[in-house]
């Protein structure tokens, strides 16, 4: 699969799906009070999926955010098995894939921004 299609597809996910925390939507005030999470946790969530969309759309920076926002589907994976939600279980083990998919696509951009060196 093309890399790039992989990349705006992460970046569509993570940019409706953190903006609907960041606006509240009732149906992601809900799950999140369903699931035992402040109000607090949701922005903190959206505003971390936002920002890993937008990191996805710097070349330099893309591998790395999308290696963190993989972390983050992490959570949402526990969540999802812990409360018995299997296909937003499945959802969410699927967007994780793609997420370290890419991540390890680029891990020596990631390398190199650790090394300080430039390529």
């Amino acid at each position: 699969m093309n890399i790039r299609i992989v990349t705006y597809i992460l970046v569509l996910v993570f940019a409706l799906s953190g903006g609907a925390k960041l606006a509240a939507l009732p149906f992601e005030v809900e799950a999140f009070a369903r699931w035992g999470y402040t109000p607090s946790f949701m922005y903190l969530t959206g505003i971390l999926e936002v920002a890993g969309a937008a990191g996805l759309l710097i070349p330099r920076l893309s591998a790395l955010a999308s290696a963190c926002l993989a972390i983050l589907m992490i959570g949402a994976i526990g969540t999802h098995a812990i409360h018995s939600e299997w296909p937003m279980f499945a959802v969410a083990v699927a967007i994780f894939c793609f997420a370290t998919w890419r991540g390890w696509f680029g891990r020596c951009d990631i390398a190199q921004l650790f090394s300080g060196s430039r390529a």
